[in-house]
């Protein structure tokens, strides 16, 4: 990895995004991919997009969700605790005794999740819920907690910053899909590059409030109305304990990038990623998912009169915790795939199955 990526790929990932005030975030990844791009749009919930050659008439879109999963505070006590409510999927289960931030007009404000010592635990207050998780900021009052600038409707993250392990994986909170929009810029720099020359308008797209619905990818969707899709994700590393392969499937970090089979998967688009992977000697898994793939794959085929969408995901351990982990080769391998794809398609293949 390069060191100007590695640095981005760093300030990415370090800063909060949480769904529905992913701003700053955004703003730092659209200043990477600003060289290697003709102009970009926005639309009015913050999602962004980075487009080539946005005068062609065929379309086609790399997608990733650029918001992390929150807390978003709910009530203050009188004795200036604070309690929260979700945005998107956090795990109540592994937030006592966490530093994090709360994120005021103000700026950020330090806090602790507090949680009794063993010793001292009721048998029935043992277990973390929504009811007994409790902020605490250092204040005795509510009017000293919201001095500070924390009110109802301020969104909490971890403080956990980006690290590696064994100079094989990186580590950290909201990977899930940050590493998403690492890849997809990082095929805009490869483009530039290389001096790729694509006879089609592409976009790359950094969806906002995926986590809470696929919110950005669908209002994007129907202002840009592609032509193709391809969606960039995590998926889960079944390797790792408390996994049952027989109904999880068998991936693995480290063995590549994982090619979806799924209702909203355009199934001749996906044949063509995998022999692109084949002809490039590009390792790839296959992944199979009833109904639909709980990703922004979704909000793309099934818009406007429909999208040819295929899904990219990258084999993630732990994921929607703090340490989540994703192997730098399927990073690396995620983008030389995208990237092979792009210079292979022609403008205006049709994807259809009956003609």
């Amino acid at each position: 990895m390069k060191k100007e990526s590695r640095e981005f790929l760093e300030k990415y990932l370090n800063n909060a995004s949480p769904t529905g005030n992913e701003t700053r975030g955004q703003e730092i990844w659209l200043e990477y991919i600003t060289p290697y791009i003709d102009n970009y749009i926005t639309d009015i919930y913050g999602t962004v997009a980075g487009a080539l050659n946005p005068d062609k008439d065929y379309k086609v879109v790399i997608e990733a969700h650029a918001d992390e999963i929150s807390w978003v505070v709910n009530y203050i006590t009188e004795d200036g605790y604070i309690y929260v409510i979700r945005n998107g999927g956090m795990d109540h289960q592994i937030a006592p005794s966490k530093r994090v931030n709360i994120h005021t007009k103000k700026g950020i404000v330090k806090a602790v999740i507090g949680w009794p010592s063993i010793g001292v635990r009721e048998k029935d207050n043992n277990q973390p819920s929504l009811k007994n998780i409790v902020l605490d900021c250092g204040c005795k009052t509510r009017k000293e907690t919201e001095s500070l600038g924390v009110n109802i409707g301020c969104k909490v993250t971890y403080t956990e910053e980006l690290m590696m392990l064994n100079n094989t994986y990186f580590t950290g909170r909201a990977l899930d899909n940050r590493i998403g929009g690492f890849i997809i810029a990082e095929v805009l720099r490869m483009l530039k590059e290389k001096k790729a020359k694509l006879n089609y308008a592409l976009y790359a797209v950094n969806a906002v409030q995926e986590e809470i619905g696929l919110k950005g990818a669908e209002m994007i969707s129907r202002r840009l109305k592609p032509d193709v899709a391809i969606i960039t994700d995590a998926t889960h590393d079944t390797q790792s304990p408390h996994y049952d392969k027989k109904f999880t499937g068998d991936i693995s970090c480290g063995k590549g990038p994982v090619i979806t089979s799924s209702p909203p998967v355009q199934n001749n688009l996906r044949e063509m990623l995998i022999n692109t992977a084949r002809k490039k000697k590009i390792p790839f898994q296959l992944k199979a998912t009833p109904f639909f793939t709980n990703t922004d794959t979704e909000a793309f085929a099934y818009s406007n009169e429909g999208v040819a969408s295929a899904l990219i995901s990258f084999p993630l351990k732990y994921m929607h915790t703090t340490v989540e982990c994703v192997h730098k080769d399927d990073i690396e391998n995620s983008i030389k795939l995208i990237y092979e794809f792009l210079i292979s398609l022609k403008s205006g293949y049709d994807f259809r199955y009956i003609k």
